[in-house]
């Protein structure tokens, strides 16, 4: 782990802390913008659920497109798809541009995400690169709290527009140095013989690597590279992880767009049923550390599955602290540290299971899965207290969801045992000879 390790780390990780700020902050400036435009907030479901929607059909064609085509030119494309369109969002004035807006904009930085973990895991070292990648994408969940931070200070001074020219001049501004420091992927490059650029990249990560002149294996050009997730024992692998974060996506965003209002229809004060949703975001990020150094001594799976099946009882812990706002902010940090670091780190064992040629299409498919969850979750939530169900029964079902990830994790034990290692394009100079 050097500079470069660092630099493409640190540039990666404020990506996706933007991609958090900007999944975040369209609801909290949603109040101001239907006070200016005289709408319902009830017609801001759309305007919600069409970013997901854009981040879902992003992450499932620009992931497969970083493997075919390269990795950098889909991301700096994407980031700058995302920074553009976001910029135009001041300059909406009705429901419909908005959505359109929102779309798009969820297409760039949605497509975006598999690249930038993808990158952040090939240019790790093997023994870290699980929890590393899973520190990196906890910026997406520091980047939601940074969005109460920002909007509560700029919206009652400078009015809703300010907020998105926070969120789209940062990487608009950043977008050159990234595309100046963040590297091709050095796979994807020895594959196709660049043999001058592969050295230039090895060079800068370490002066004694050398490409070996191996070539790396890359999908065939005559299938779909998602049938490569199928490929080389990888098959089971690939379910369990769909269905890892499908369930773990579902569990917190249900946690994130529920938890305020069922706070406050227990007699919470709306303080503190805000705060709440903080503490499970800077609870996961907690939890993200430590189950990733757990993962290092332990292997990745089994801290991950503890942390799921414990975090299962931290989230049903929530609906029984009736009306104590100081048992609902350490009821939602316990499972926020438990549940939510445990997906962070999942996403991270996503991206360790794949080949550097299949890894981008292997985490985009893996994460579209958990956009069909986070869609899911909401919804699912709504069914269920149309339903009458009581809030400690509903987050009981929600803790067994966790469960339920717990258990596809404890699978994967046997899945990795079945893939067929990835070629190695590089060695140091004195191992060489």
């Amino acid at each position: 782990m050097g500079s470069f390790h660092r630099v493409v780390i640190a540039l990666c990780a404020l990506m996706v802390m933007i991609d958090g700020f900007d999944t975040q902050v369209i609801g909290m400036v949603a109040p101001a913008i239907a006070a200016s435009w005289h709408v319902r907030p009830a017609a801001f479901g759309a305007v919600f659920g069409i970013g997901l929607f854009g981040g879902l059909i992003g992450v499932l064609a620009l992931g497969t497109a970083s493997d075919r085509f390269g990795r950098k030119p889909v991301l700096v494309a994407a980031i700058a798809l995302f920074s553009g369109i976001s910029l135009l969002t001041p300059l909406t004035s009705s429901l419909g541009a908005l959505i359109a807006v929102r779309f798009v904009a969820g297409l760039g930085m949605g497509g975006a995400l598999p690249g930038l973990i993808a990158t952040t895991s090939e240019y790790l070292p093997k023994a870290v690169r699980t929890n590393i990648t899973a520190l990196m994408y906890c910026g997406f969940p520091l980047g939601s709290v940074l969005a109460g931070l920002v909007a509560a200070q700029m919206l009652p001074r400078f009015g809703w527009p300010s907020v998105f020219y926070v969120g789209s001049i940062i990487p608009l501004a950043l977008l050159p140095l990234f595309a100046w420091q963040v590297p091709e992927s050095v796979h994807f490059l020895a594959a196709r013989g660049e043999r001058e650029r592969v050295e230039r990249i090895l060079a800068r990560m370490k002066p004694s690597m050398r490409w070996n002149g191996r070539l790396a294996r890359m999908p065939d050009a005559r299938r779909s590279p998602v049938a490569g997730l199928f490929a080389q024992g990888r098959a089971l692998g690939t379910v369990l992880l769909w269905v890892t974060l499908f369930l773990s996506l579902l569990l917190t965003v249900f946690l994130a767009s529920w938890l305020p209002l069922l706070a406050r229809m227990a007699g919470i004060d709306l303080n503190s049923s805000v705060l709440a949703v903080s503490a499970l975001n800077i609870g996961g990020i907690i939890g993200c550390y430590i189950i990733g150094k757990l993962g290092n001594r332990y292997g990745a799976v089994k801290p991950i599955a503890i942390g799921y099946g414990l975090g299962s009882l931290g989230v049903a812990l929530i609906g029984q602290i009736g009306h104590s706002a100081a048992g609902l902010l350490a009821a939602a940090f316990v499972a926020g540290t438990l549940a939510v670091g445990a997906q962070m780190c999942a996403i991270g064992l996503a991206a360790s299971f794949y080949d550097a040629s299949l890894r981008a299409t292997g985490v985009g498919w893996s994460l579209g899965s958990g956009r069909v969850g986070a869609v899911v979750g909401p919804a699912l939530g709504g069914v269920l207290i149309a339903a009458g169900l009581s809030t400690q029964s509903l987050f009981i079902v929600a803790g067994l969801v966790s469960l339920g990830a717990a258990s596809s994790v404890m699978l994967m034990r046997g899945a990795l045992r079945r893939v067929v290692p990835e070629i190695p394009v590089a060695t140091t100079a004195a191992s060489s000879g």
